[in-house]
């Protein structure tokens, strides 16, 4: 097949979405130096974490609007270069509430990116099952090299240079997507702002059984997701013994397992069915996670991360059965607005999973995000025993 424009605006947003998955992955490998650093909890950093995962979430729905009044080119610009420029602030940081505050802004800039580049994706591709999962690869492309890259220089420089390492992948990505990307018409560029904020067509939107249904097991799912990557580094070392270096390895393994699965579930959505990739995604999830508590040695965790790479890669399948319940006209600020509900909710994962293992220990945090997926996973059973088509 020869070389389109398409993949030229598929390849950089991957790249676009590389760069903000990579700023906020560089911070989990140091977390340990960060709470020795300013002297905090588990509980503490949860919080600073799951604030920059909470912005992130936020920052989905205004985007698509955004996207709609200005062009979805302009909005991910302002992601990446934000994201570039963030990461250098949040090395900076001289106190943890400053700390806290450059998180919370990094995570807001970052959620620019992933619904708009998504709409754009599905403006310009059939296949968007398979579109998503190669854009999603992104992600677990910043988690191959993030983890083992911050922790590198974490240990040799610090973590505020193993933060700041994200401003050094951003900017020639920037540069290239401003140079190869064409601006995008906007859809709605003479509609009122505040029309797109009314709250009755919101509701309605979210309140549809097609969307309910898969934005509940969107919303647990990535509360799981978002806490084993903020805190696995951390377990591996404090509740299996691993050193920094092997723990970063073992979490770069993760994403690698992720990456592969992304494109093979969304191939697989588009071929058979969203939902049975969804919940087999869910199943290997509640299996892996389970293994990474009580999967004996090194095989407990090579299974663990196999499968737990394998649940956690279920956004490439279960975006594109959004899209299949939205309309033209919905598809930016409607995903936008699904996006933020079930990333707002999910962020809790990095406090829910921190304050857990303070109470109780990471043995049982780590537990009950696998109790979660399974959750999950019945869900999805018990509506396609009932029939409900939904």
């Amino acid at each position: 097949m020869s070389w389109r424009y398409r993949h030229t605006v598929l390849s950089l947003c991957m790249l676009a979405f590389l760069v903000t998955y990579f700023a906020r992955l560089a911070i989990s490998p140091v977390v340990p130096l960060i709470v020795e650093d300013f002297a905090v909890s588990n509980t503490a950093i949860g919080v600073a974490l799951s604030g920059m995962w909470l912005a992130y979430g936020a920052a989905q729905f205004p985007s698509g609007v955004l996207a709609d009044r200005y062009g979805e080119r302009r909005v991910i610009l302002v992601a990446v270069g934000g994201t570039t420029a963030m990461s250098v602030v949040l090395a900076l940081a001289p106190v943890f509430p400053a700390f806290v505050l450059a998180a919370v802004l990094l995570g807001l800039v970052a959620g620019l990116h992933y619904a708009v580049a998504t709409t754009l994706l599905s403006r310009t591709f059939d296949d968007i099952g398979t579109a998503f999962g190669l854009h999603s690869v992104g992600g677990p492309l910043a988690g191959l090299a993030a983890p083992v890259a911050a922790a590198w220089v974490g240990v040799r420089l610090g973590w505020r240079p193993a933060v700041a390492l994200a401003a050094l992948v951003g900017a020639p990505v920037f540069l290239l997507f401003a140079w190869r990307v064409r601006p995008t018409e906007p859809r709605r560029p003479d509609q009122p702002m505040r029309e797109r904020f009314a709250l009755a067509p919101l509701v309605e939107l979210l309140s549809r059984p097609s969307v309910l249904l898969p934005l509940f097991v969107a919303m647990v799912g990535t509360y799981v997701v978002q806490g084993v990557m903020s805190f696995l580094p951390t377990f591996l070392v404090d509740f299996r013994g691993y050193s920094p270096s092997g723990a970063a390895g073992v979490f770069s393994a993760f994403f690698v397992v992720r990456a592969v699965a992304q494109v093979g579930l969304g191939r697989f959505s588009d071929s058979v069915s969203r939902d049975a990739a969804i919940g087999g995604a869910m199943l290997a999830g509640t299996v892996g996670i389970a293994a990474f508590v009580v999967g004996p040695g090194v095989a407990g965790v090579a299974v663990a991360v196999l499968l737990a790479g394998t649940g956690a890669s279920f956004f490439s399948a279960i975006d594109p059965r959004f899209m299949d319940a939205l309309g033209d006209a919905e598809r930016g600020a409607g995903f936008g607005l699904v996006r933020t509900v079930y990333t707002v909710i999910g962020s809790a994962g990095s406090f829910g999973v921190g304050l857990a293992a303070d109470l109780f220990g990471w043995g049982i945090s780590f537990a009950i995000l696998a109790a979660l997926f399974g959750v999950t996973f019945a869900v999805l059973v018990a509506n396609w025993a009932l029939g409900t088509g939904y």
